[in-house]
């Protein structure tokens, strides 16, 4: 048995911080895609759809944010696709058009969508079955 059994009940959520070369381009891109922001700070902001959430900071190292991901489980890549598609974040923020949904070897359907500092986010879906 784990010994950190007893503290599971206590926890609220698992929020990563991410970087942001420029902190309100980076706002501004995840605003568009849909992103209710809640300011903590001058260069700090939490970041959420529904219940999951992200801290969004002021601070940058190009190694680590082209190096970092974060993977979303959805019902529909396509349809998440077709959104981000929709945006034109490639003319407005700069950044690769995203990456139409296709099945990965590991068994997930996966569209991509690279963020203004390099972060890169999969939004994914389980492979529906012939």
């Amino acid at each position: 048995m784990n010994s950190a059994t007893h503290l599971i009940p206590g926890i609220r959520a698992f929020r990563p911080f991410l970087p942001a070369k420029e902190f309100e381009i980076s706002l501004r891109f995840y605003q568009a895609i849909g992103f209710d922001t809640y300011p903590l700070g001058d260069t700090l902001s939490e970041l959420s759809l529904g219940t999951h959430a992200f801290l969004l900071q002021g601070y940058y190292v190009r190694e680590w944010a082209e190096n970092t991901m974060m993977h979303v489980l959805v019902n529909d890549a396509q349809a998440w696709w077709q959104h981000l598609d929709s945006l034109d974040l490639a003319h407005r923020f700069g950044v690769p058009p995203p990456a139409a949904p296709r099945v990965e070897p590991w068994g997930l359907t996966v569209a991509y969508v690279i963020d203004p500092s390099g972060v890169l986010w999969h939004f994914a879906e389980v492979t529906k079955q012939p």
